[in-house]
């Protein structure tokens, strides 16, 4: 898929939970190519403001849109409460995380996300820091590779490919996809159908290169705090590990304090929980999975704040 056809995943969906207001801000935390900002401008009215964050700067430096009600910030999403107070805001009504990967870095071949066509071992999000997935592998031991591509890839052959990671790095370095996809390959003795055997191995390294879990644990509290009262989050994720994550904190923020056994307390006198679940997770049509098939993993969730 092209830059130029790229449409985000669940968009009408995502843009509708975040039942915008005209007149107030929102926070698109994941701005990729626009796609979901130019939909909420599309909503907003002139005094309206959108802020929207992305750590990738090639993502900020394609300006791929232009709106005077709209601010790009090169940063991650958990340092969202932040940037805001820096630019006085400490209030917003709304919320959207996109997470994962993005059509465009996926088909970049110098971004080294994919290994659809060879290009260099990269996986950094954020390409002006961190390690690249070529410096990690040449150095992390076999113990180490295991436990990441078991827990972050759910591989269940994790044991096989650490190993036959670094018995091929101890030939010749791992520099490009083809190399890791390869050594994969052979390691993976049976594949699920229409899945590339190295797909949970690239996606494990990426989410542990960028610290994807982390940044969303420690991203949801402080979109929650900066949400005013009937403010919407919504979160489309594209892994069970990242709508785990999402789920459980929603529903633990929905829930009321919990008191020991025996203590004379009425329920209606517990404090009033935080959030409220908006709605059934929400999956994709198949006619949009048929148009995009990196759309059939894909979830969407969404809560508002209540006090």
């Amino acid at each position: 898929m092209s830059e130029v056809s790229h449409v985000p995943v669940l968009l009408e969906e995502a843009i509708d939970a975040l039942n915008i207001r005209k007149d107030k801000t929102y926070v698109d935390g994941t701005f990729g190519r626009g796609g979901h900002s130019k939909a909420i401008l599309a909503r907003l009215g002139v005094r309206g403001r959108l802020f929207a964050l992305d750590q990738d700067p090639a993502a900020i430096s394609h300006r791929a849109l232009e709106d005077p009600r709209l601010e790009l910030i090169h940063a991650r999403f958990s340092t969202m409460r932040h940037a805001l107070a820096a630019r006085g805001v400490r209030e917003v009504a709304g919320i959207l995380l996109d997470l994962g990967v993005s059509s465009p870095q996926l088909d970049d071949p110098a971004r080294g996300f994919s290994f659809a066509r060879e290009g260099p071992l990269d996986m950094r999000m954020d390409t002006t820091r961190g390690e690249t997935a070529a410096q990690y592998l040449a150095r992390a031991d076999e113990r180490e590779l295991r436990e990441v591509i078991r827990t972050y890839g759910e591989e269940r052959f994790a044991q096989a490919v650490a190993a036959a990671i670094v018995a091929a790095r101890g030939e010749r370095p791992l520099r490009t996809t083809r190399d890791l996809a390869e050594v994969v390959g052979r390691a993976v003795r049976t594949r699920e159908p229409g899945q590339h055997p190295a797909t949970r191995t690239f996606q494990a390294l990426r989410i542990f290169l960028n610290r994807e879990l982390e940044e969303l644990e420690v991203t949801l509290p402080q979109a929650v705090d900066l949400l005013e009262r009937g403010g919407r989050l919504a979160v489309v994720s594209f892994h069970s590990l990242e709508d785990r994550i999402v789920k459980t904190f929603i529903r633990e923020r929905a829930r009321r304090d919990a008191l020991p056994r025996g203590i004379p307390v009425r329920a209606a006198d517990l404090p009033e929980p935080g959030l409220r679940a908006v709605g059934k997770a929400v999956k994709p049509a198949q006619a949009e999975v048929r148009r995009n098939p990196r759309a059939r993993s894909a979830v969407l969730r969404v809560a508002e704040k209540l006090a």
